[in-house]
């Protein structure tokens, strides 16, 4: 293998330096939030979901998943948003958690997003405190704020959203 030595006084390539992290869009109520790409494991339409009796609120159900049982989570719920308008319908993203697979039921998925770390700011004093306890940050994009998402945090029901 050769090594590639940058001569002293000279950058490396903009290219090798700058990091990029990858989100999944998705939205809630017109708001975007960014997860993870790394931790979607799926992007599905409206699924058949069977309630399960006695679950905390925010769980919506489960769904079968190509014979796998996995847990669906209202996030309009747990982020004390309004339910859906009736007719409209949702989509969920699985995303895998602790070797668990979740699926976060969402109003509409975006695009995946690339955004340089540089961008990259810790959550605004001014933003919502519920959302503020299940996000990791935010990137403000062209008069759009993109909140990333802390799946972890999101589904740790320990964690307790403020009611607005």
């Amino acid at each position: 293998m050769s090594q590639q030595l940058v001569p002293a006084g000279q950058k490396l390539p903009k290219i090798a330096t700058e990091v990029s992290h990858d989100y999944v869009s998705i939205f809630l109520d017109g708001q975007m939030f960014g997860i993870p790409v790394l931790q979607v494991q799926d992007v599905l339409g409206p699924q058949r979901i069977t309630r399960v009796p006695l679950a905390p609120p925010e769980v919506a159900g489960s769904l079968n998943l190509r014979g796998r049982i996995v847990t669906a989570i209202d996030l309009r719920r747990r982020l004390r948003l309004n339910p859906l308008e009736d007719g409209k319908i949702g989509m969920s993203v699985v995303v895998d958690q602790g070797g668990e697979l979740y699926s976060l039921l969402v109003d509409n998925v975006g695009e995946v997003l690339s955004l340089s770390a540089k961008t990259f700011e810790a959550n605004p004093a001014t933003l919502d405190p519920t959302w503020r306890e299940v996000s990791v940050g935010i990137h403000r994009l062209d008069g759009n704020l993109l909140i990333i998402l802390d799946v972890g945090r999101a589904l740790d029901f320990a964690v307790k959203v403020e009611l607005n």
